[in-house]
């Protein structure tokens, strides 16, 4: 009896199936359980793929139950090295038909009003004369009485911007408290200060801006405040000249141009930018065309 316990696993299973279907009426209804039972202790077992199952790690015992263990599929290939792929060359940088540059350094302005002086000092820098803007202002003898005002807001009587700088400086230009100055002082601050040549006006063509942007001369213009264009009216001066003006009147220096734009050097918040030739020229126009050149 004790040999036929230990027969191989595939023997006990096929005799178990045999019994289990040459049962009659008479054995047993109650189903038959299989095991099966392995010769050896699990420790001993070869390497068949057979593991066993739901005992924890106690020590193998006839009885227990062995599932077999697929073998389990080869871990992927790693996937290829991306290829290394080389920057693209930086294209080459193509200016703009008629483009022009000129060296012209960016200055913010010290006051409130000071703009004509601010684009005055970039002008001078550009030559390698430079000054601050204080020592510039001081130069421009400023009218700091109020204006006559009417009633609806409009300037009657105040200074000449043509022989001073009119009103407070650090003043308010809407209010207003102060205003500005115009082509003559700052020409004449400019010859002073190291260019000689230096020419100004008004009623300047568009083209002699261009010509002189082309030649690398900065160019100093009045326009207004942000390119806006509100009303632009006239008051007289003390000395009874009729001065042509705007509440946002301002002033910048062009560094720049191509064939459809110019570059503006902006002393209200020390920036540089480019703006279409049409705009500038439309703004320009509201102080009839006036500039100082700088050479």
């Amino acid at each position: 009896m004790s040999r036929l316990t230990t027969i191989a696993c595939g023997g006990a299973v096929g005799a178990s199936l045999a019994a289990s279907f040459l049962l009659g009426p008479g054995r047993s209804n109650q189903p038959v359980a299989l095991k099966i039972a392995p010769t050896r202790s699990a420790q001993s077992l070869p390497s068949t793929g057979w593991r066993r199952t739901g005992f924890g790690s106690r020590p193998a015992t006839q009885g227990d139950i062995y599932a077999l263990e697929l073998p389990q599929a080869p871990p992927p290939a790693p996937a290829p090295s991306p290829k290394v792929r080389l920057a693209a060359a930086t294209p080459v940088w193509t200016p703009p038909a008629g483009y022009v540059s000129i060296n012209v350094p960016v200055y913010r302005q010290a006051m409130v009003l000071d703009c004509e002086t601010g684009a005055l000092r970039m002008g001078l820098a550009t030559y390698g004369h430079f000054y601050t803007d204080g020592q510039l202002f001081n130069l421009e003898n400023p009218d700091t009485r109020a204006p006559v005002m009417s009633t609806n807001h409009t300037v009657i009587q105040w200074g000449d911007p043509y022989t001073n700088f009119v009103g407070k400086v650090n003043g308010s230009d809407t209010a207003p408290t102060g205003y500005g100055v115009y082509w003559p002082v700052i020409l004449s601050i400019a010859r002073s200060h190291g260019l000689p040549n230096a020419q100004g006006g008004e009623g300047y063509r568009p083209a002699t801006v261009y010509a002189a942007l082309a030649a690398r001369h900065p160019v100093e213009v009045w326009v207004e405040t942000y390119w806006e264009q509100p009303a632009v009216r006239t008051w007289t001066a003390w000395d009874g000249r009729a001065v042509r003006y705007s509440l946002i009147e301002h002033a910048v220096t062009l560094s720049g141009a191509s064939d459809t734009q110019v570059r503006v050097n902006d002393p209200l918040h020390g920036t540089q930018y480019w703006i279409s030739k049409g705009q500038f020229e439309s703004n320009w126009r509201d102080f009839n065309d006036m500039a100082v050149i700088f050479q």
